[in-house]
């Protein structure tokens, strides 16, 4: 399939509308109605009903390859770049709300730096594309577990830290005073889902077997102070790694006990780093032989 045919199907798709995705991508609407029409005819099969302007059976299903198809040129196109490019000075790290370490902090350039806050999955996605030299994700983990990222590009992943993790409460809940909790005990509690902030649902589901956790409210946000705020507030518990509850006003953070399970950060490259990306790395990297099992591709 031709990438610029798929990409204006994509545009078609996500606007709804022809004539915005020609105004979106720059071309006339005649241009964009001859690239649907080829790209149809190449599968043969119809992508796009025209009153209203939706996918069909057909084109929902390349909906769900297009956007891993077109990720993957961006990485290539950006891999190839920064192999032939002269080093940058510059440093742009990408990193989910709550990987952010301490020790990353410390070993950060006094200068240059631009720090792009995203969501999870989009971290390892920056990466692939160009678009951050260096990238932290975070996720809940068995002790010693890789995360299970998503497989955008090939990336190298560093673990760089691991920690308690702590269910949010407010300061009044008859669970507030217990010095540790079962995970699996509080399946059935009303939870927040902020899964850019707090750790994600589906991954307490997955350490509780497939069953429980369901929200009461959405937070879409990355501010783990709003989100702390919400449990406060009695909308649902988070959980969150033991480092991020330290001076959240009315809440405590108790520790879950059982499962074992820990938070976990890893860092996140693409190729070779170099220049300030070099550094970042080099300055992170010795930390993992405290956590065993070698660097891995993912």
């Amino acid at each position: 399939m031709d990438p610029h045919l798929l990409r204006t199907y994509v545009t078609v798709a996500r606007l709804a509308s022809f004539s915005e995705a020609a105004r979106t991508l720059g071309y006339t609407q005649s241009a964009v109605s001859q690239h649907i029409a080829a790209l149809e005819q190449d599968l043969g099969a119809p992508l796009l009903t025209r009153r209203p302007v939706a996918p069909t059976a057909a084109g929902d299903r390349l909906l769900e390859h297009a956007g891993p198809l077109l990720l993957r040129l961006e990485a290539a196109r950006a891999d190839v770049v920064r192999m032939a490019a002269a080093p940058d000075q510059g440093l742009t790290l990408a990193t989910s709300a709550t990987a952010l370490t301490a020790a990353a902090l410390a070993a950060l350039p006094s200068a240059g730096v631009t720090l792009r806050v995203l969501a999870r999955d989009e971290v390892p996605a920056a990466v692939a594309a160009g678009t951050a030299d260096v990238g932290l994700v975070d996720g809940l983990a068995a002790p010693s577990d890789p995360l299970r990222l998503p497989d955008v590009a090939p990336l190298t992943t560093y673990g760089v830290g691991e920690e308690q993790v702590g269910v949010l409460l407010p300061a009044g809940h008859p669970l507030a005073r217990r010095t540790g909790l079962r995970l699996g005990d509080l399946a059935d509690a009303r939870w927040i889902d902020a899964p850019d902030t707090g750790l994600p649902l589906p991954q307490l589901r997955a350490a509780n077997g497939g069953h429980g956790f369901r929200p009461a409210l959405r937070y879409d946000g990355t501010d783990v102070r709003v989100l702390a705020a919400l449990a406060a507030a009695g909308h649902g518990l988070t959980l969150l790694p033991r480092s991020a509850t330290a001076h959240l006003p009315g809440v405590v953070a108790v520790p879950i006990t059982a499962p074992r399970v820990v938070h976990r950060v890893e860092l996140v490259h693409a190729g070779t780093p170099t220049g300030a990306a070099r550094a970042l790395v080099a300055a992170l990297s010795p930390r993992v032989r405290a956590v065993p099992g070698p660097p891995y591709r993912c």
